[in-house]
């Protein structure tokens, strides 16, 4: 057992922590880009015959099958991050990102490749998914067996700040580009630029990560021959359900608070209210950076105060957050910025959830719990939020609200599961050293 529970964080510590924020958000760029650049995508990649809304749903369609091949990527990487390493598995999930997201950017389209480029772009598309499959909890992992044990909520927080970082850097390039070339250069080749520009940044994060060493954790158990003896998978499934159930509605409430309130608002206040776009953006990219304050405040008062309280208290403060964002958006457009910066905040309290997961499962099966009952849950929920809030929308224009009231409720409920077992858990379960 390491002493080190009570120590402060060191400049090895940060300096693991950076280089996993910095290739966690290099990787979430990658994963996120195509979005910003979906209807370009569209145009180049598939028949110029077809109606608009078939392309637009081909196009978004190859976009949601990064989600689908998460769980399948995730699952795979982390067997082997039980079995035979975190640090190779962490190294592995950057380069299979970084390598397709320049091959999207060499690919040529329908007009010089026909049928075989829109099959191409969807092949690159599962690989970017399973990749950032294994990155994210492969992440949490690697941070969280490395720092000091009353330092992980703060590590895991800023951490998930660093993967946010990587949407709010997509959304800046877009908008660079956006407005720096005219609409014939982008159709052209600029839509190719942040994907030349990912690819790259992904081989540099990659050779940064050659600095990183293997988690103490592992390298503990590697030399007690405590290595998880059958498969990781199947013990997850038979021991420890509980910890799957908790993470896997943690990662509900996280994917659908950053889908709602982050991705689709923009486009929902447009349509709904008839806010002007450069507003709602600018706004929006206000909103992403309160959401990576947040994240980080969040984790670190997780390890003050213990995750059942921080976990209450912050969907209080989620639900309070949303609801003035959206009224105001219906009422009083004026006060737009300041609201969103608000909800934005509130947000933030899905930087515990890497916490409490680390702290669900035992070392030896750690990455694959977390994996699991993230991707599949990601899977599951981030599809099909946009969908249940669309429809909805249909019976009242405040869906989104009620959607986000419901999770935070939802969380609040477990926070004071969680506040109730914190103490048997703590009793039960091993430390995560």
């Amino acid at each position: 057992m390491h002493n080190n529970s009570t120590r402060r964080l060191n400049r090895q510590d940060y300096k693991t922590l950076s280089l996993a924020a910095l290739g966690g958000a290099l990787e979430f760029y990658d994963f996120i880009i195509f979005v910003f650049f979906a209807a370009v995508i569209g145009e180049r990649f598939f028949p110029a015959d077809i109606p608009d809304w078939l392309r637009q749903m081909q196009t978004f369609g190859i976009f949601a099958a990064g989600y689908l091949a998460r769980p399948l990527g995730g699952i795979i990487m982390a067997h082997f991050g039980d079995s035979r390493g975190r640090k190779k598995m962490f190294s592995l999930s950057i380069l299979l990102m970084a390598l397709p997201t320049l091959a999207m950017g060499l690919l040529p389209d329908y007009a010089s490749l026909g049928v075989a480029a829109p099959v191409l772009l969807l092949l690159l598309r599962l690989l970017q998914g399973a990749a950032i499959g294994g990155e994210v909890p492969g992440a949490w992992v690697f941070v969280a067996e490395h720092v000091p044990e009353k330092r992980i909520g703060f590590a895991c927080g800023t951490l998930t700040a660093g993967l946010t970082a990587g949407i709010l850097l997509g959304s800046l390039v877009a908008t660079l580009i956006a407005t720096t070339l005219s609409a014939q250069s982008i159709a052209t080749f600029g839509w190719r630029i942040p994907f030349f520009l990912g690819g790259i940044f992904g081989l540099i994060a990659l050779y940064l990560r050659r600095w990183l060493h293997e988690t103490p954790v592992f390298t503990e158990m590697q030399a007690r021959k405590a290595l998880a003896q059958e498969l990781p998978l199947k013990t997850i499934v038979r021991a420890h359900r509980r910890s799957v159930i908790v993470s896997m509605l943690l990662t509900w409430l996280l994917s659908a608070c950053i889908v709602v309130v982050i991705l689709m608002a923009p486009a929902l206040l447009q349509k709904t209210y008839g806010l002007p776009a450069a507003q709602t953006l600018q706004a929006n990219s206000l909103a992403t950076v309160m959401l990576l304050i947040g994240c980080v405040v969040a984790g670190a008062a997780a390890d003050r105060f213990g995750a059942g309280k921080t976990l209450m208290v912050g969907s209080l403060l989620l639900a309070g957050g949303s609801a003035c964002f959206f009224y105001v958006a219906a009422a009083a457009p004026q006060y737009l910025y300041a609201a969103y910066a608000l909800a934005g905040l509130c947000v933030g309290v899905v930087g515990i959830t890497p916490f409490i997961m680390v702290k669900a499962f035992p070392a030896d099966v750690r990455f694959t719990g977390i994996s699991f009952s993230y991707n599949v849950a990601y899977a599951i929920f981030g599809g099909l939020t946009p969908i249940c809030v669309t429809f909805i929308m249909k019976l009242t224009p405040m869906a989104p609200l009620w959607y986000v009231l419901s999770l935070a409720a939802m969380g609040f409920v477990l926070g004071g599961w969680l506040l109730r077992s914190d103490r048997r858990l703590l009793l039960n379960q091993v430390s995560i050293r």
